[in-house]
């Protein structure tokens, strides 16, 4: 990942936002959520030809009824590039030391058969919640690895 920013840090009403909107399905928060990311996140956007929302595992996709990611993507104004599929379930990532972490999402990511050349886009990421950056990381290789010029990250909250 070459860049990244987050709206806020990872706690009081930031959380229960992030929580409600995640976990209780409150999917009405993406707009103001969006727009709060797409503020924050205007240096990182100026310029970008696309945003890529880290994917779900089709099961956990299934489960949630929406990927929240992708309901943020949708606000930044930005085409949405669906690049990368997640091909392993792994368990969530939250409460994991950071090695767990990294270890957790090796080889989830692979480029989608469906994808568009990325040969020098310059590509923003969007997550809800960057902890150590592992789930970033391995997707940014993905995209960099099929020729991506630079990978920049933008996430609502950032853990510690």
């Amino acid at each position: 990942m070459d860049e990244g920013t987050a709206v806020g840090r990872y706690e009081g009403a930031l959380r229960d936002i992030v929580h409600a909107f995640k976990y209780e399905g409150r999917r009405s928060l993406a707009r103001p959520l969006g727009r709060l990311m797409r503020d924050a996140g205007a240096p990182l956007l100026s310029g970008a030809d696309c945003v890529v929302a880290v994917p779900l595992h089709p099961w956990r996709r299934l489960r949630r009824g929406f990927n929240q990611t992708l309901d943020l993507a949708k606000e930044l104004d930005r085409p949405i590039v669906h690049a990368l599929w997640r091909v392993h379930a792994t368990p969530p990532q939250m409460g994991l030391p950071a090695r767990a972490r990294r270890t957790n999402v090796r080889g989830a990511f692979i480029l989608s058969p469906f994808a568009p050349a990325l040969d020098d886009r310059i590509m923003v990421l969007v997550d809800d919640v960057r902890t150590t950056g592992a789930t970033l990381d391995a997707c940014a290789r993905v995209l960099k690895r099929a020729g991506a010029k630079e990978v920049r990250a933008l996430t609502l909250a950032l853990a510690d």
